[in-house]
């Protein structure tokens, strides 16, 4: 390993959500921390619109509450998710998820993505909260007895006891230390976007499942709605390339005016649908976290949350071991971490997975058990309230 390397305690590789918001989780612990990204100062700090809307539970929103980003939010684009509603087909009667099923006032928020991301760069800032090595990428990874070498492509190298995959579901840097993982293709991509609603949302969100397609409508402030629309991907790249009269014309149509006649108000973004599950979390001197721990498909919105929870319970066992004067990069501190994460993610991940399948089969059988199962839901209040509970969450619990 070069003598002229740089050394910290940990390195984050990625500065997305996760990155930043694992980097300001360990702002106290007193450990030195280098964050890696290829993205400039400028992209962090003001990041483009990229479509997509965050579904925050109640539990994430008092985690970004206690890192200080939260406050870090313009309360105008905070919009409430009063309540949930899933349809099937052209069937009239959704299942309908109502806040008082989880004894709040409403069962989550919606927050853009590129403006979380924003105020977590913002909050690692003001928190001094580690070293930025921006505009930079890890070329190579190397093992030695001070720990792991990370060599970035302006020739530079930084050592550190502990380095954190950060940097997406297809983490170059989970490769990089040996740890495959399966992947899902769905099939399908998504198109993501804002579109100014002629009726009232009433901040009532929808997943509705269709014979050939599956549709999402996010309430935002305004009266407007983030649109979420998943096909073929011949047909995703059909309907981005419209122009925005057809455009607005379609959609509708694919809606069925139930909110009146709908206009686009952003540019049109496209994401592939793949669902990743990593053979492992951790490794010597490793440990992924957000999507580098799992990616999710996100017809059940998990995927910010699950991000969240695994950055919290690493983050709450390298403060612990530091405090103590333990080592907080030991196998067993990681593995502990691992169990915790995977206990939690691993069933959302399999009835995510089940879901997808069961509300995108074209067969009849499977539109009959569809259409059987929601209305079966409906008339199970206990059902429902224990989907409402999973977003609200009330309990007096201070983790994510």
């Amino acid at each position: 390993m070069s003598e002229s390397a740089t050394c910290f305690d940990i390195a984050i590789v990625g500065a997305g959500p996760a990155g930043l918001c694992m980097a300001v989780a360990l702002a106290d612990t007193g450990l030195s921390v280098a964050v890696v990204d290829p993205a400039p100062d400028s992209a962090l700090a003001d990041p483009p619109f990229d479509g997509r809307e965050i579904a925050l539970t109640h539990a994430s929103n008092r985690f970004l509450e206690r890192l200080g980003i939260w406050a870090l939010l313009d309360p105008a684009e905070i919009s409430a998710l009063r309540d949930a509603w899933v349809f099937d087909g052209n069937d009239p009667k959704p299942m309908r998820i109502s806040h008082r099923d989880g004894g709040a006032d409403q069962l989550g928020y919606l927050v853009p993505n590129h403006r979380i991301r924003a105020c977590a760069f913002e909050a690692f800032r003001q928190l001094d909260a580690g070293s930025l090595f921006s505009d930079r990428r890890v070329t190579g990874v190397e093992h030695g007895p001070e720990g792991t070498g990370l060599h970035l492509d302006d020739g530079r190298v930084l050592t550190a006891r502990l380095v954190i995959a950060a940097d997406g579901r297809f983490s170059s840097t989970r490769r990089a230390f040996g740890i495959a993982a399966r992947q899902r293709d769905f099939g399908r991509s998504m198109l993501v976007c804002r579109m100014a609603l002629e009726q009232d949302h009433q901040h009532v969100a929808w997943e509705w499942f269709g014979r050939d397609q599956t549709l999402a409508l996010l309430p935002l402030n305004g009266n407007q709605a983030s649109v979420v629309i998943t096909l073929p991907h011949a047909e995703i790249q059909r309907l981005e390339r419209l122009d925005p009269a057809a455009f607005n014309q379609e959609v509708s149509a694919r809606y069925q005016r139930r909110l009146g006649i709908m206009q686009l108000a952003s540019q049109r973004c496209v994401y592939p649908l793949i669902g990743v599950w990593p053979d492992r979390l951790v490794g010597v001197g490793f440990a992924a976290i957000g999507d580098a721990a799992v990616g999710m498909h996100p017809v059940t919105a998990h995927g910010f949350n699950l991000g969240l929870v695994s950055i919290e319970a690493l983050a709450r066992r390298i403060e612990a071991a530091s405090c103590s004067g333990a080592d907080f990069a030991n196998a067993h501190l990681l593995q502990a971490y691992q169990r915790e994460h995977r206990r939690h993610s691993l069933p959302l991940y399999l009835a995510t997975g089940a879901i997808v399948g069961l509300y995108t089969s074209t067969s009849l059988p499977g539109r009959l058990l569809r259409r059987a199962a929601l209305r079966s839901a409906s008339r199970l209040p206990p059902f429902r309230r224990l989907i409402a509970h999973s977003l609200t969450d009330r309990r007096a619990d201070s983790r994510v």
